[in-house]
């Protein structure tokens, strides 16, 4: 979710719908019956091109809407690699074999980021006001996509994200 001049966009990528059991999250594949990744990159270009840092971090971002994968988890990978990278905090992301029950004192975020699934306010997790390009016409718009943090705060991306932290 990102904001536009009209409010919040959805950019969802598209799947490959297969028949049978339900498919796996390693084996869903990434369809590209349309030019999703132009026009999202065009979506973010408008939304973003404004920003105080898109110039900085657009050549970080650009190639994930030029390069194909095959898999949706590929691509989640490689994406939260480089946002980890560029907000230089560590990469602790850690993938399973199968589906295994939450350990206490770990947290489970499987369910948090759905287009489907509208989850419950996550109560250690309150975002702190920053700049966003259309704050002036549309006010401040929490819980958007980690791009609208990073094209509008820059190196500051990962003191917002620490300050809108519950102890």
């Amino acid at each position: 979710m990102i904001l536009g001049g009209n409010g919040p966009i959805q950019l969802i990528v598209p799947v490959v719908k297969g028949r049978g059991p339900k498919i796996l999250i390693k084996d869903l594949k990434i369809s590209y019956d349309t030019d999703w990744q132009r026009n999202h990159w065009r979506t973010i270009f408008s939304a973003f091109s404004s920003s105080p840092f898109f110039e900085y971090y657009e050549d970080d971002i650009h190639p994930f809407f030029e390069t194909k994968h095959l898999f949706l988890l590929d691509f989640n990978m490689k994406i939260h690699e480089s946002i980890c990278e560029l907000l230089e905090i560590e990469n602790i992301a850690v993938l399973t074999d199968d589906f295994e029950q939450v350990p206490l004192g770990t947290m489970n975020f499987r369910e948090s980021i759905s287009p489907k699934i509208k989850t419950q306010a996550d109560n250690q997790f309150q975002s702190i006001k920053y700049t966003q390009v259309f704050s002036d016409k549309l006010g401040f718009v929490p819980n958007l996509s980690i791009l609208d943090l990073l094209f509008n705060e820059g190196p500051n991306s990962n003191s917002v994200l620490a300050g809108s932290i519950s102890k």
